[in-house]
């Protein structure tokens, strides 16, 4: 029973890092929604990762994703997304919009903000340590350390930090 759960909890992670991906690919690729979750959910894309150690890069074949979980957030994201965005906004600090974001940063937190707005019945410290490990797998900078403190300080906002 534990080894199920645990690869529950794996295909969840791995649906929420290929839904950063199809987020991103959706935005900045002009590519339509039904197009992208069909491709990743076949398998046509998002199955490898590259691995870099310094010296050589390695393709790295990521574990199953949770199909129906993916979809459901990718399309959740493409459906709010302008409210995703100015509430976004809403939260940054002056000087800083989500339009100067990196590419990669708006997918992530996209993806969060909608999932802590939405799946309420994930931890919401479970989802912020999700996307603050998936910040550290796409930045080395001082970006996963903002997402924390900015998903966060959302999370107090919009819901009980026990939930």
């Amino acid at each position: 029973m534990a080894k199920f759960i645990s690869e529950k909890i794996k295909m969840k992670s791995g649906a929420r890092l290929a839904a950063v991906q199809a987020t991103y690919m959706i935005a900045y690729g002009d590519l339509p929604v039904d197009e992208v979750v069909k491709d990743f959910v076949n398998g046509e894309v998002g199955r490898y990762v590259i691995e870099d150690n310094g010296i050589t890069e390695e393709m790295i074949a990521v574990s199953d994703i949770d199909t129906t979980y993916f979809s459901n957030l990718v399309r959740g994201v493409h459906t709010k997304k302008e409210d995703l965005e100015k509430s976004l906004n809403a939260y940054l600090n002056e000087g800083w919009s989500f339009e100067r974001m990196d590419g990669t940063l708006q997918a992530l937190l996209l993806c969060a903000i909608y999932e802590i707005t939405n799946t309420l019945d994930v931890d919401v410290k479970v989802l912020i340590q999700e996307y603050v490990d998936l910040a550290y797998a796409f930045f080395t900078k001082k970006e996963p350390k903002m997402v924390n403190a900015l998903l966060d300080q959302i999370a107090k906002e919009t819901r009980s930090m026990g939930n």
